[in-house]
């Protein structure tokens, strides 16, 4: 009985929500200055920032418990959660990461690196940020939103920039020496070390070669796009059937471009390749699927429909083995391309 009464209390009080009564700068006042407004605004956006954190942290443990509820008593596909969230019009996606939410708000709880009423500091997005950093970084931020600091995001990435610079296994010494006095600045340094992660130790050994050699902002920013480009492209390659069907080793490929200086050539040329077999097969299936409408429209007209008819043999061409169309403007070039199956 006095479960049901505490929540009919909050129901209660749910029909007088907060009252958000914020002194909004008037926008075409003058005499405002440019600065003294975006501060204004900015102060109220996190006010309902933090108030949204708050709320958003509640609906993750509410959808979890719905859940986990289901997963006991449910028919083990989790329809009825699936529906729960549907009557609510609350999409699959955007429930579970409610749930991530609380999780971590729920994590940091435990463990005691934060008090529930310290939650209030952060913005959502600093939240979120802090949940997923490395333990070091949490603990600096907690301990200064426990002191009461407003905790943004700003903030947060900040430290893990740092942190990430000064610690990471993958920059040479002459790079942590310059970030360690900021003449090398983290927030160029950690980006490289993000992609940097993401690629085999033999392409790493190169790009911490270069950066040790010149550790100077150009190289970092010219490492890094090598890098991202470089990890892009490796992705690309294991998705090329014509590279799997060869003994191809595309690691040592892409380190021999990169000797003779020809790395971003040769790596283009594997993406291409990719989006080109991509490309095929999604024409394929058009093909197929054009050829099959045009069949199903051919029985269901007739001498009736003169125009749908008309409308079908224009249209029919596509769906034949051999099709040819006009591109450039106007009509500048003729491409045909004839599609021809077989069976494996």
């Amino acid at each position: 009985m006095e479960y049901t009464e505490s929540m009919n209390d909050l129901a209660d009080a749910l029909q007088q929500p907060v009252d958000f009564n914020f002194d909004l700068p008037d926008p075409e006042d003058e005499a405002i200055s440019e600065s003294e407004f975006l501060t204004q605004v900015d102060i109220a956006w996190q006010v309902c920032d933090r108030f949204d954190l708050q709320t958003d942290i509640w609906r993750g443990r509410i959808l979890r418990a719905v859940r986990d509820r289901e997963k006991i008593g449910g028919d083990g596909r989790g329809t009825g959660f699936l529906h729960w969230l549907k009557e609510r019009e609350i999409s699959k996606s955007q429930g579970y990461n409610w749930i991530q939410l609380a999780n971590s708000a729920d994590t940091l709880l435990a463990e005691g690196k934060l008090e529930e009423k310290c939650i209030k500091n952060f913005s959502k997005r600093a939240f979120i940020e802090t949940a997923k950093a490395v333990p070091e970084v949490q603990h600096m931020v907690t301990e200064a939103a426990q002191k009461g600091d407003k905790i943004t995001r700003r903030e947060v990435k900040q430290l893990t920039e740092e942190w990430t610079a000064m610690t990471s296994d993958l920059l040479p010494q002459p790079v942590k020496e310059k970030a360690a006095d900021n003449s090398l600045p983290p927030r160029y340094i950690a980006p490289l070390v993000r992609e940097m992660e993401k690629l085999p130790e033999v392409h790493q050994v190169v790009i911490q070669k270069e950066i040790a050699a010149n550790p100077d902002l150009d190289t970092i920013k010219s490492a890094t796009t090598e890098a991202r480009n470089l990890a892009k492209y490796l992705k690309a390659s294991a998705q090329v059937q014509a590279l799997t069907q060869q003994d191809v080793d595309i690691e040592t490929a892409l380190l021999e471009a990169q000797r003779v200086g020809c790395l971003n050539t040769a790596a283009d040329l594997v993406n291409q390749a990719s989006q080109l077999e991509q490309i095929i097969g999604k024409l394929y299936m058009t093909w197929k699927r054009v050829g099959n409408l045009a069949d199903r429209l051919y029985v269901d007209t007739g001498a009736s429909t003169p125009q749908l008819r008309g409308l079908l043999e224009c249209i029919e061409p596509l769906g034949s083995q051999l099709m040819t169309i006009q591109i450039g403007s106007p009509n500048e070039r003729t491409v045909r391309l004839q599609i021809q199956e077989e069976e494996n």
